[in-house]
């Protein structure tokens, strides 16, 4: 069985300042074995973390497109910001990769994915965040699993962690193939989606007081 969480940032974000090795460590106390890393337009904490991990980490980015964030797992190479949300689907789909969209509905995140954009690249999308832990009100999650039942597609429960004391609180409880993670990464991303779309989401939501370390880093960070 894996415990699998699919979002969370590390230093190379700029609203986290969570150390790569840290991560590792709270994984491994937490028994997630198979994570991606989604940092903000960058994949360098997705390939420093998988340089130390020992256990399989994804290549991820939340890409931050023209009309709002949108996550591509699998990938080779970073994506640039600011594409259209097509272009930016397209270059995650020219990988091979996987789409993923974050907190599709959460009504104080200014970048989230705008509706019209939503429905513009929906039959590019491979999962949906139906619980976001940093999402402020339940019925936002609710209604991203709504969308997500309604348009029968696979569902994700994800941390958003931007520090290491809230990973494991979150994640999903997926089959693997032969007993071992790296076997599922290795059968590629459409047999790791088939293989999530029978996962059982565990779902807390991250503690307000761990919520305003994004407000402290990114005030740190521009003041320094």
């Amino acid at each position: 069985m894996l415990k699998v969480d699919l979002h969370m940032h590390t230093h190379f974000s700029y609203d986290s300042g969570a150390p790569s090795k840290s991560i590792v460590e709270r994984c491994v106390k937490a028994g997630l074995n198979c994570i991606a890393v989604t940092d903000h337009n960058t994949i360098r904490g997705a390939l420093e973390v998988q340089s130390i991990a020992p256990f399989p980490v994804i290549i991820g980015e939340e890409i931050k497109s023209s009309a709002g964030d949108i996550i591509g797992l699998f990938l080779k190479e970073e994506v640039p910001k600011g594409l259209s949300p097509l272009e930016t689907v397209d270059a995650i789909k020219a990988q091979a990769g996987l789409v993923m969209v974050p907190h599709p509905f959460d009504r104080f995140r200014p970048s989230a994915i705008k509706y019209d954009a939503l429905q513009e690249i929906l039959p590019y999308v491979d999962i949906v965040e139906a619980f976001n832990a940093h999402d402020l009100l339940m019925r936002d999650n609710e209604k991203a699993a709504a969308f997500t039942r309604e348009h029968s597609l696979v569902a994700a429960a994800v941390s958003d962690s931007h520090t290491p004391l809230e990973l494991g609180r979150t994640y999903m409880e997926m089959p693997d193939f032969d007993g071992t993670p790296s076997a599922m990464l290795r059968a590629g991303p459409e047999a790791f989606k088939d293989a999530l779309s029978q996962a059982r989401l565990v779902t807390r939501r991250a503690h307000q007081i761990l919520r305003l370390t994004t407000v402290y880093v990114k005030l740190k960070r521009l003041f320094r």
